[in-house]
């Protein structure tokens, strides 16, 4: 049993929950809580630790069978744990990597020629289904936030997530916790030049909205069955002019009483759900 904080693989699980940079360099990060833990793929996990009460319930070591694990103190947990009441069990996970091509879905390739069938063509009614459906991310400041856009995304169907170097980290604790497990799931991509990302998606057919306060057409109007990304911007101040001028089409939310705006999470949820609802 480990029962000293100064352990050095301790240390090591404290810089990564605290800084992101250790997590770009070692390109690993860390997952609390059992839904989470056994939810990561078996093959991305290089280390788990459990507290010696987590591992007292035999119930819990039931659930870890096959699994090889450290025991720590629950003193040196409450150290090494992000959250105010831990769970007893945490793992270290090496990141996955997507390229661009992986979030324009599995018919990526008719997308690119130009020639990507809508719902009434030949390729049946399945093709809108299978068109990509992409969530566009610029400057998203709150972990929160991005967690439940991924969460919402994984729910409506998004082949991906693209988001700019601005945005939260997606591997921030309290991101992966928001992401209830979609993080393992949902195909995500960090654009170093995002003006350049949102070329080459139009230039593979893919039709691209921004979220407007401003927008000429509400959301609900446009045909989402065909290849489609929905451009998100700052919780405070929306996209930049000059990423929104890239939008094929700018759309908004209609608003009553006295509210200006949604959160930035409820905004592209609806969104992604539109769309989902017209490729049922």
């Amino acid at each position: 049993m480990i029962t000293s904080s100064s352990n050095t693989r301790m240390k090591y699980i404290i810089q990564l929950n605290k800084k992101a940079r250790t997590r770009r360099q070692e390109r690993v990060f860390v997952v609390e809580g059992i839904k989470m833990c056994l939810e990561a793929p078996r093959e991305q996990i290089q280390e788990m630790y459990v507290s010696e009460s987590f591992l007292a319930d035999h119930c819990n070591q039931e659930r870890l069978q096959g699994f090889a694990y450290e025991i720590v103190s629950d003193g040196v947990f409450s150290k090494i744990s992000d959250t105010m009441t831990p769970q007893g069990i945490l793992c270290l996970v090496r990141m996955p990597q997507y390229r661009l091509e992986d979030l324009l879905g599995e018919d990526s390739g008719r997308c690119r020629t130009g020639s990507f069938p809508g719902k009434a063509d030949s390729y049946g009614q399945e093709a809108g289904q299978n068109a990509p459906h992409l969530l566009i991310l610029e400057n998203i400041q709150d972990p929160g936030n991005l967690g439940t856009m991924m969460r919402a995304g994984e729910g409506a169907g998004v082949t991906g997530v693209i988001m700019d170097g601005t945005t939260v980290d997606i591997f921030n604790p309290k991101t992966i916790r928001s992401t209830m497990g979609s993080l393992f799931r949902v195909p995500f991509y960090v654009a170093d030049n995002l003006s350049e990302t949102i070329g080459v998606l139009k230039e593979s057919g893919v039709l691209l909205y921004a979220a407007c306060l401003d927008g000429a057409q509400l959301y609900d109007k446009p045909d989402y069955t065909l290849p489609c990304g929905f451009m998100i911007g700052n919780e405070a101040n929306g996209l930049r002019a000059e990423t929104a001028a890239l939008a094929d089409i700018r759309i908004r939310i209609p608003m009553q009483g006295k509210v200006e705006s949604l959160n930035a999470a409820v905004a592209s949820a609806l969104l992604m759900y539109e769309a989902s609802r017209q490729r049922r």
